[in-house]
Formats: C-alpha cells, sequence, structure tokens
C-alpha cells in the first residue's frame, strides 16, 4: 500500500494513511462525531506521540488502557471523546492481532469478492454496515483495492464521481463537494424529522 490520500489535508498525516492500512483503519474509526479531517489526522498524532513512524498493531494492543487513552486525551485531542476512541482503537488492535497476527492489510489481502471484503470489514470492531462500505468504497477508489463485485457491497459509496464520502476525496474541491452532500443530507433528514411531527 503506498498511494497519495489528501483525506487530513495535511501532508505527513496524508502520506501515513497512504502507507498504512492500520492508520487508514484507525482514520475510518475515528471519523464520527468530528471533521473528517481531524479524524484522518488522528493516525499521524497518535504515532508521533508513540514516538514512531507508523501504528503497530501489537503495541497499541497491548498497551496500558488508561496510558493509552491518556495519550490520546493530550491537547490538543485525537478526538472529541479520546477515552472512548482509545478503547475503540485498542479493540480494533486486539481483534487485527487475534484474526490478523497484527497485519491490518490482510483484511483485504487476497479476499474473494467485495460481497466477502464488506462481511470483513463489518466483523471489525467500531465498523457497522455504513462505515464498512464507506471504508470498501475507500479501499476501492483510492487504494487500488478492487475485488469483483466491490463498487455493488459498497452500495451509493460505491458508485464514481458521487462525492458522498471520504472515498472521493482527491484535495480540497472534492472535500468541498463532499461536505456539500452531507450537510445536503443532514438538511433533509431534519426536514423530514420536522414534516412527520
Amino acid at each position: 500500500m503506498d498511494v497519495t490520500l489528501h483525506l487530513a489535508q495535511d501532508p505527513a498525516a496524508d502520506a501515513l494513511l497512504g502507507r498504512s492500512a492500520l492508520a487508514a483503519l484507525t482514520g475510518m474509526l475515528l471519523d464520527q462525531q468530528i471533521p473528517m479531517e481531524w479524524a484522518f489526522k488522528g493516525p499521524r498524532t497518535i504515532a508521533d506521540r508513540l514516538g514512531t513512524d507508523d501504528l503497530d498493531a501489537h503495541e497499541i494492543a497491548a498497551m496500558d488502557p488508561e496510558a493509552f487513552a491518556a495519550l490520546l486525551s493530550e491537547k490538543p485531542a485525537v478526538h472529541r471523546y479520546p477515552g472512548s476512541m482509545a478503547k475503540r482503537i485498542q479493540q480494533l488492535c486486539q481483534y487485527l492481532v487475534e484474526h490478523y497476527d497484527g497485519d491490518a492489510e490482510a483484511v483485504w489481502r487476497g479476499v474473494d469478492g467485495g460481497a466477502a471484503l464488506l462481511r470483513r470489514l463489518e466483523d471489525l470492531p467500531g465498523f457497522g454496515k455504513q462505515k464498512a462500505q464507506i471504508f470498501l468504497a475507500l479501499l476501492g477508489k483510492r487504494l487500488g483495492v478492487a475485488p469483483e463485485g466491490w463498487r455493488e457491497a459498497a452500495g451509493a459509496y460505491g458508485e464514481p464521481e458521487s462525492f458522498r464520502s471520504v472515498a472521493d476525496i482527491t484535495g480540497p474541491d472534492s472535500l468541498a463537494k463532499v461536505r456539500a452532500h452531507k450537510q445536503e443530507t443532514k438538511a433533509a433528514a431534519k426536514a423530514a424529522k420536522a414534516a412527520k411531527r
């Protein structure tokens, strides 16, 4: 894995995401209730605080939970909810150690089809169906992992030029389009909720 991503809009953070499967999974895990650039900058911040060039599933899985939570809580915090996200990251790393010997890329290496890959992603702690579909679309659109049927398995997120998620971000312009789509979706949901009252 060695591609150029533009999710954090920060060269060092994006470089790590493009070369490290665990960093990409961790960024995706962090991508909730905070701006996506902040979420995808998180893996680089964690690596810096650990004094390493990359994230290591074995190391993170074995860390003292309180020490890891404190690391994520340092100012500026890695997430709005650093304690709960530290727990989720450790659960993800523990799962990867148990099922893939700590090799995050093994989640998709040699997988037989998009539906099988979606199931593997949904099995990861912290990855529901939507998050798994978005990450599958990111793999297919940006990371060159495109098993047969991946677009169908990714649902609407797999559509070309859809500007629905992080999978569609290639720079500042596409980031603005994805952000606009998310705001439209939120506004429509809010309007539909108000109409039901």
